[in-house]
């Protein structure tokens, strides 16, 4: 890696350091209380790195919410509106240190915005909805993050599983009637390169842990059952028919 490459990669690190306090702080508020009820899915190796290297790393949680609300949230532009929720909050939740850029071609992770430190660049998105499944998958490209073996190779993904309505034990209204999906945050076969550079501790200090945050924080908000509206819109159509 050449020195003006691994500089810029420390100073990422660096910042990414003190991003991670700043997340820690703006994710521990008191929480107000939402209308969808989350429970999060506590995994003893959520993060796991491999002898090559690869990272694997998930994050789960249990969403209760009115049938109602569901039957509303349950389409394809929500399932579009769902990834653009999760950049959203990926800025809010960083003060702005971390902001996406959108094109038509790519996704960039950037730091303050500027696209010569761009973090992570993932493809567009691929999507997949079915009557109690939804995926919104993006796969990695390169960036500073990604070691030069880890190039169009991992991918970062958000799964909603639907489970059967369920009614609440000894209720007879239709208000009541209440159901649960699965929502899970995952990286698969990512190729960190602050892991390769500064260590596995290092990488599981800042990059790590952000992501470990950040997931949670993110599940954690899907209670106020409010999706923030795509900036591409390529499921904008209105028809209610599911994304193959």
């Amino acid at each position: 890696m050449a020195s003006s490459t691994r500089s810029v990669l420390y100073v990422a690190g660096a910042t990414l350091g003190g991003a991670a306090g700043v997340v820690a702080l703006r994710t521990r508020r008191p929480r107000r209380h939402l209308p969808g009820q989350v429970e999060l899915v506590r995994a003893p190796h959520a993060t796991v790195i491999g002898a090559n290297g690869a990272v694997r790393s998930k994050q789960t949680a249990r969403l209760a919410l009115p049938v109602a609300e569901l039957e509303r949230l349950w389409t394809p532009p929500n399932l579009e509106n769902l990834g653009a929720t999760y950049w959203h909050f990926l800025t809010y939740v960083t003060l702005g240190t971390v902001r996406v850029l959108y094109s038509e071609t790519d996704r960039r992770i950037t730091l303050l915005g500027l696209p010569w430190l761009t973090l992570l660049r993932f493809d567009p998105p691929d999507f997949e909805m079915r009557s109690d499944h939804a995926r919104i998958s993006w796969q990695i490209k390169d960036g500073l993050l990604v070691a030069s073996q880890g190039r169009a190779q991992g991918g970062l993904a958000l799964e909603v599983v639907r489970e059967p309505d369920a009614q609440r034990e000894g209720a007879d209204t239709e208000a009541e009637e209440r159901a649960e999906l699965t929502i899970e945050v995952e990286v698969t076969n990512f190729y960190p390169s602050i892991a390769s550079w500064l260590g596995d501790f290092v990488y599981r200090s800042t990059q790590a842990f952000i992501h470990m945050l950040v997931g949670n924080a993110f599940l954690r908000s899907l209670g106020s059952l409010e999706l923030r509206q795509s900036k591409i819109g390529r499921l904008l159509t209105g028809s209610t028919e599911p994304p193959v």
